[in-house]
Formats: structure tokens, C-alpha cells, sequence
């Protein structure tokens, strides 16, 4: 697994004047080819993209802390803090909303040696160069990333945010500012508190109601954590332990291996979007098998995540 740099709150400049956060960020990144990213849907919830600012809701313990995050020049993310108490951005809320953004926009990978074996390979090097400076833009949230994984079972991107907007404004933690509404995803203790039925009324199957609940039981009860699967030897015990989880296959584990967990060489291997990115690519008349998929890839090694997810953007 390629080194993950963790947050060092000592990058940090705060201004007292602006409630502003200056993130410095490391080489390669575009802004906007992330906003890009994070642009791509119009029925996304959990953030709202407005004159090149991203508003998010941010859940730091009890708090919710409504940000503003915004680069003008690709080498220092600007965090605003919006709230209309003062006092209550300590220096510690302030280093938590940053280390959420600097895992969120993935800064902690060293972009450098993916570069360099997607220069020489016939499928990467010209995604990587159309969409130059993007990262694999995450969820730190471990409930988040799990249940957007399980939401997105069998069924096309498109419902699966239809359901995430339900599941989040039925359950979610609300904040009204300046006429817009925001959003925060629900707690696991919130729905650990369901029955299967609050959730198949929203149109989830049953199946995917359980398999929810009994993921936020899990860590409602401290037996599932972040930080406990982090603290596993490798990728391999990370994912073990995910797939021990009912309704949690290869290619939901890998998934939140990806975006939660920052493996580079997770390999969601079956997935739809994947496979179609590859057909578009390659110009195939037909989406490749699995084992083609496998032979295609193997000179990603230690990067399969990132090669997915550039050829995710081909699409969407």
C-alpha cells in the first residue's frame, strides 16, 4: 500500500477576522476538477456547490459545523467556519474541520507515482490527463461510506441518490442559513433506532433496510468502528473484516476501502460503472469480463483505486 500522509494540525493559519481556515495543499491538485467532481450530480444533498464554493455540513461529535470551502490558487484550500457564534469555533472544532477536509479531498496521497505508471499505460494516460489534478474525492464519515455503499446495491446511480436524499432529510440533522437548507447524514444511533419498515416506506428493499440497520447497530454498540479498522495489519484484514458484515460483499468492502478507508489498491473489480468505462475506453462492443478486467489492470498495482476512479469520471 503506497504511504497515506495523516493531517498535521501545524499546516493550519487561522484568521479570526474572516473565520477562515488556510489549508495548504499539495502538489498535484485543480479545484476544479474536483468541483467538477463533486458537481456531477443535481440531486446530491449533503453539500451544495454555489459560485465555485462548496457548503457542507459538517458533523464534529455533537456540533454541526456548516462550512464554505473554496481555492483560487490550487495551493491552499480556504475553509470558512459559518456560525453566528464565534465562541464556539475552539481551536480544536477548527483542527477537526480541517482534518474532515483534508481526508475528504484525499490530500494525504502522494498523487506523484500513480502520475508516472498512468503515463505509460494505454488506458490510464489519457484519463489522467483529461482530468489532471483530481483526487479521489472521499467520505471520512465510516457510516456515511457503508451505508451510500449498501444504498447503492443493484441499482442505478440515479435512484441511489433519490434514496440517500430520503434517508437523509427523513433522519438527517437539519441547519437553515441564509435561505438554503443543509444537510448532515443521519447517525448510526439514529437509525439503530429503526425498524425495517421506516426505512422500506422511504422504498428501500427490506434486505437493504436490515443490512443498514444492522451496520449502524454495530457501531451504535461500539463493536465497528473507523479507527478499529485502521488499526488492522493490511488492506486484506480491513476487508476480512468488512465482509464478515451482513450485506457487505467484495463490492461494497472495496468500495468503502476506497473512499473511507484511503487503500489506493482497493478494487471494486465488479462494478457496472467500471466495466463500462472500460467498454467506452477501449471501444469495445461489448463490456469486458472479469478476468479481461484483471488482465487490463494489472500494471495499476498498488493504485487499482485511483485507475477506477479516473475512469468513473469518464462517465460521470
Amino acid at each position: 500500500m503506497q504511504p497515506y500522509q495523516p493531517f498535521d494540525p501545524s499546516i493550519l493559519q487561522w484568521c479570526d477576522l474572516t473565520s477562515t481556515l488556510r489549508l495548504p495543499i499539495p502538489e498535484p491538485f485543480r479545484y476544479e476538477q474536483n468541483i467538477g467532481y463533486l458537481s456531477r450530480s443535481t440531486n446530491e444533498c449533503l453539500f451544495h456547490v454555489d459560485n465555485l464554493e462548496i457548503f457542507k455540513l459538517i458533523q464534529i461529535g455533537d456540533n454541526s459545523v456548516l462550512t464554505a470551502v473554496n481555492s483560487e490558487d490550487n495551493r491552499h484550500l480556504h475553509i470558512r467556519l459559518l456560525t453566528n457564534q464565534q465562541a464556539a469555533i475552539t481551536p480544536a472544532l477548527r483542527e477537526e474541520v480541517a482534518r474532515y477536509v483534508w481526508e475528504w479531498f484525499d490530500l494525504g496521497t502522494n498523487l506523484a507515482p500513480f502520475y508516472a505508471l498512468a503515463q505509460g499505460d494505454p488506458i490510464l494516460s489519457q484519463v489522467t490527463q483529461d482530468f489532471y489534478g483530481l483526487r479521489l474525492m472521499g467520505i471520512p464519515d465510516l457510516f456515511e461510506a457503508m451505508s451510500w455503499g449498501i444504498i447503492g446495491q443493484q441499482i442505478n446511480l440515479t435512484f441511489a441518490y433519490t434514496l440517500k436524499r430520503r434517508l437523509v432529510e427523513t433522519f438527517g440533522t437539519r441547519l437553515d442559513w441564509e435561505g438554503q437548507t443543509y444537510w448532515a447524514f443521519p447517525t448510526p444511533q439514529r437509525i439503530a433506532e429503526l425498524t425495517p419498515d421506516a426505512l422500506t416506506v422511504l422504498q428501500f428493499t427490506g434486505k437493504k433496510a436490515e443490512y443498514l440497520i444492522g451496520v449502524a447497530k454495530l457501531m451504535a454498540e461500539g463493536l465497528l468502528s473507523k479507527e478499529a479498522l485502521l488499526r488492522k495489519e493490511d488492506s486484506a484484514e480491513m476487508e476480512k473484516e468488512l465482509l464478515h458484515i451482513r450485506g457487505i460483499g467484495p463490492w461494497t468492502a472495496n468500495y468503502v476501502l476506497m473512499r473511507c478507508l484511503r487503500n489506493p489498491a482497493a478494487f471494486p473489480l465488479a462494478d457496472v460503472g467500471l466495466h463500462n468505462a472500460l467498454k467506452h475506453v477501449l471501444g469495445l462492443e461489448q463490456k469486458p469480463s472479469l478476468p479481461h478486467i484483471q488482465e487490463l489492470a494489472e500494471g495499476w498495482r498498488g493504485w487499482e483505486a485511483y485507475a477506477t476512479f479516473y475512469l468513473w469520471r469518464v462517465l460521470y
